[in-house]
C-alpha cells in the first residue's frame, strides 16, 4: 500500500521450485490466495518437449545407472495388474497377489495392500527385475490407492496447473525472475 500497489497480492504469482513441494506447503498456499506454481520432483518428465529430446533421456538413464551401480531398473506398482472392481491384482509374470489389507490414512485415503505368495516369488523368472533381494519370508508387495478422485490432494491439483501451456509458461518465468 505504501508504494502505491494495494493490489499487488491479487495480481501476484508465486514460484518455487521442487525443493519447497509438500502438501502442507501447498495447503498453505491455497489458503493465502496467491497464484503459485511449485513443481514436483516429476515435473520434467511429465514436459512434452523432454518426452522427444534424447539426450535428456539419454543422461538420465546414465544418472540411473551411476546411481544403482549398473542394476537393472526394478518393476513399479504401474507394472502390476491392478482392478479396482474386483480388487485383484496381477504381476508382471501373470500371477495373482493375495490381499493383504486396507490401509486407511489420516487424509481420507485408502490403500489395498497385496503381497505375492512366497513359493511363487522364489521361483518366478522375473524375480531380479521385481525385488531387490530374494524373498526369505515374503513375497513382492505393491499398494495401489482406493476411490482415487473423491478427494483430490493438493499436490494432485498443482501437477494439473503446472503442466497446463498457462502453468508452464509462469513456472518458466522463476528462472529470469532469479
Amino acid at each position: 500500500e505504501k508504494l502505491g500497489t494495494p493490489k499487488a497480492f491479487e495480481t501476484a504469482k508465486f514460484t518455487a521450485d521442487s525443493g519447497f513441494h509438500s502438501e502442507d506447503n501447498l495447503e498453505y498456499m491455497a489458503t493465502t490466495g496467491l497464484d503459485s506454481y511449485m513443481a514436483d520432483t516429476q515435473f520434467r518428465s511429465r514436459n512434452p518437449l523432454f518426452k522427444t529430446s534424447k539426450t535428456y533421456h539419454t543422461e538420465q538413464e546414465k544418472r540411473r545407472l551411476k546411481r544403482s551401480k549398473g542394476k537393472p531398473r526394478l518393476f513399479t506398482r504401474e507394472s502390476f495388474h491392478f482392478d479396482p472392481i474386483t480388487n485383484i491384482c496381477v504381476c508382471p509374470a501373470g500371477k495373482t497377489l493375495w490381499r493383504q489389507r486396507t490401509i486407511i490414512t489420516t487424509k481420507d485415503k485408502s490403500y489395498s495392500r497385496f503381497t505375492g505368495y512366497l513359493k511363487d516369488c522364489c521361483t518366478c523368472p522375473l524375480q531380479k527385475q521385481c525385488m531387490r533381494k530374494p524373498p526369505k519370508s515374503t513375497g513382492r508387495q505393491v499398494q495401489f490407492l482406493l476411490g482415487k478422485g473423491q478427494n483430490i490432494s493438493h499436490s494432485d491439483r498443482m501437477k494439473v496447473k503446472i503442466d497446463s501451456p498457462i502453468g508452464r509458461r509462469q513456472y518458466s518465468k522463476r528462472l529470469g525472475a532469479i
